[in-house]
């Protein structure tokens, strides 16, 4: 026997529990929130999407940002293919993010917080420097550094640089060091920094507080005060003629049915140095549709010109002080009184030496650079000093001597180059090991390396590759964060998992702002 089930009001919806509502529909479940999405899916979508767009869906809460591994620390490496556009390497993604294109003629001679100083050698001869964010695709044009023929190795700048409010700092000679702050019209060139006999600027890293901290070959430390950053306009902003376009580094977007690239002309005789026209790139063997290459090289000759000696006054830089780190205790720089046995004998043989702070402490990372080499020590016996042996020295101001080897960092990793230095709490992040120092040499001289210090020893980095082709040549220029800042939230690692142990990792300001959103919410 068939029962039939009987139909109520107009057989579309059951009979509403309210009489005052005849027909109301059956109230459907409720969305599923973003933050549920399965992980494997997030990654699958995550894989799909440039560097900002990445960085941005970690922001966005704390499920998304267990699921999708940190883009930072990456490599900036520049393929040798036919676009010959710079990636950026990450370890902990295991795939390679590329940037905006970069015309020809750009070398890079800083990096920090997603920024790039570019080194711009024009076909006058002359030299500007450009601070670049190849992911948002902005651009801050320098004022001119002009000075007589020397090298310019390494520039470090504000972390978050604006066109009114920057800072930036240049190791121009081996005992010279410039400056220029927002607003002023040309760099500041400091008078020589006294150094002993033999010694030279060898790296400099930018701190927070408007300090930048200068290391020589021998293990001396000078300290560079720079003026209070005010937002000050361009000096030469107003003198730009709207019917002229400025210079600029970055390629501007071409049809797709031919690629043209754009390069400076030659100086015009104008005041406003900015001012600078482009013309499309002739045609390079008998094939217009190739680009020009983007060259990143280690070591370029710079000729300047000089000027007069005035490098502060109206629309100029505020005076700045270098003084050497040990003034305050009164100690002259002397290796045998600020470097324990025996590594006053081995500051000598450790040609690579870069600065970095960690935990608000400042660390000497040495490196032999050359081959292997036995030292007879002053005091008897020997010291083996390994090729690509790194030693690690914490500066210890209220001991003599001052600076000291460490054999842990406490977790934490340190990423040294021609980049800002950065360290790093490694533990739980992907692709990452603690208590290593990570550098980029090895013997084929551009490629990341990482020196474990408990084994002592240096490895080549597990980067991803940079093309379509397996073992595509490429260039690896230097470390590239998008934030050289630590933060006190433990972001990824508490979110994800309880081994760090409260310390302090790696963040983007995107993420921060997301776990204080979250820290809100609960």
């Amino acid at each position: 026997m068939v029962r039939k089930i009987p139909q109520h009001g107009n057989g579309l919806h059951p009979r509403s529990p309210n009489p005052s509502i005849p027909n109301s529909p059956v109230a459907m479940a409720p969305f599923r929130r973003w933050a549920d999405l399965p992980a494997d899916l997030l990654c699958r979508i995550g894989d799909r999407l440039d560097l900002k767009w990445y960085a941005s869906a970690r922001g966005a809460c704390t499920a998304w940002r267990c699921a999708l591994a940190p883009p930072s620390p990456a490599l900036l490496v520049v393929a040798n293919d036919a676009r010959w556009c710079p990636y950026a390497a990450s370890l902990p993604t295991r795939r390679s993010f590329e940037l905006t294109a970069i015309v020809s003629g750009s070398r890079c001679v800083g990096s920090s917080n997603g920024w790039l100083a570019l080194s711009v050698v024009l076909f006058s001869g002359g030299t500007i420097f450009v601070l670049l964010n190849p992911i948002a695709a902005v651009e801050i044009l320098l004022p001119p550094l002009i000075y007589e023929s020397r090298w310019v190795s390494k520039v470090v700048f504000t972390p978050n640089p604006a066109k009114d409010d920057f800072a930036a700092a240049a190791i121009c000679d081996i005992d010279r060091i410039a400056y220029v702050t927002a607003g002023a019209r040309r760099w500041a060139v400091i008078d020589p920094v006294r150094l002993t006999n033999g010694d030279q600027l060898t790296d400099v890293v930018y701190t927070d507080k408007g300090r930048v901290y200068c290391l020589t070959k021998c293990g001396d430390v000078h300290v560079l005060r720079l003026p209070e950053r005010r937002c000050r306009k361009p000096a030469n902003a107003d003198e730009a003629g709207p019917s002229e376009p400025p210079f600029s580094v970055l390629q501007p977007p071409q049809p797709a049915e031919r690629t043209n690239n754009c390069r400076p002309l030659r100086w015009q005789h104008l005041r406003n140095f900015r001012m600078m026209r482009h013309e499309q790139a002739q045609t390079r063997d008998q094939d217009p549709t190739i680009p020009l290459r983007v060259t990143f090289c280690a070591e370029t000759f710079i000729p300047y010109k000089k000027f007069p000696p005035e490098s502060q006054g109206p629309h100029l830089n505020a005076p700045a002080t270098v003084e050497p780190l040990l003034c305050e205790a009164n100690l002259p720089f002397d290796p045998a009184t600020v470097f324990p046995p025996p590594y006053d004998t081995v500051s000598s043989f450790t040609s690579a030496k870069n600065l970095v702070f960690c935990e608000g402490n400042l660390y000497q990372v040495w490196r032999n650079a050359s081959c292997t080499v036995t030292l007879q020590l002053p005091t008897g016996g020997q010291r083996r000093v390994a090729e690509n042996e790194i030693l690690v020295l914490r500066y210890y101001p209220r001991r003599q001597p001052c600076w000291d080897v460490v054999k842990n960092l406490g977790g934490h990793s340190l990423f040294v180059g021609r980049n800002n230095a950065v360290s790093m709490y490694a533990e739980g992040v992907p692709g990452l090991r603690g208590n290593c120092v990570y550098w980029i040499g090895g013997r084929g001289r551009d490629q990341g390396m990482v020196f474990d210090m408990e084994s002592g020893s240096s490895t080549p980095c597990r980067a991803p590759p940079v093309s379509l082709l397996p073992g595509h040549p490429h260039s690896t220029i230097c470390w590239y964060f998008l934030s050289d800042l630590m933060s006190i939230n433990n972001s990824y690692n508490s979110s994800c998992s309880s081994s760090s142990g409260g310390r302090k990792v790696y963040q983007t300001r995107a993420r921060a702002r997301a776990d204080l959103g979250q820290d809100m919410e609960e």
